[in-house]
């Protein structure tokens, strides 16, 4: 049981996936920061200075400055702006990953060309049935 548990753990596909896991946690953090730290700013500047993350609708009694305060009391909220600023995320990320997809399929290709443009040499079968013919010569 444990030398079948090394052998899968072993296998290439469960270290890609392991590392993919890896790369896409620390991609996701870039990608929080690119659009929490750069993108909400932009938007909220079209947008009149509305934070998207701090929308919210009271399901209660209460009056509260922020979300964060009426979350502190305990209170219900309904925090579609955090929805809203998860979609945007989504939407930024599934981009992003769009275009390293775009560009990863645009080296393959360029590769794949590059090699069906290459000369090929003779086949082992060529090489070997002119071996046995300039043998046959002497």
């Amino acid at each position: 049981m444990l030398k079948e548990f090394k052998d899968f753990i072993a296998k290439g596909n469960v270290m890609d996936m392991a590392v993919g896991i890896i790369i896409g946690a620390a991609f996701t953090a870039i990608v929080g920061s690119l659009v929490a730290d750069l993108i909400n700013p932009i938007i909220s500047l079209f947008m009149g200075g509305v934070d998207f993350a701090g929308l919210y609708a009271l399901l209660g009694e209460g009056e509260y400055a922020s979300i964060a305060e009426a979350e502190e009391a305990g209170a219900a909220v309904f925090a579609y702006g955090r929805f809203i600023m998860a979609i945007i995320n989504f939407l930024i990320i599934a981009f992003v990953v769009f275009m390293l997809v775009k560009a990863v399929n645009a080296t393959k290709k360029k590769e794949a060309e590059v090699k069906a443009e290459e000369p090929t040499g003779p086949s082992e079968l060529e090489l070997l049935t002119e071996i046995r013919d300039a043998l046959a010569k002497k």
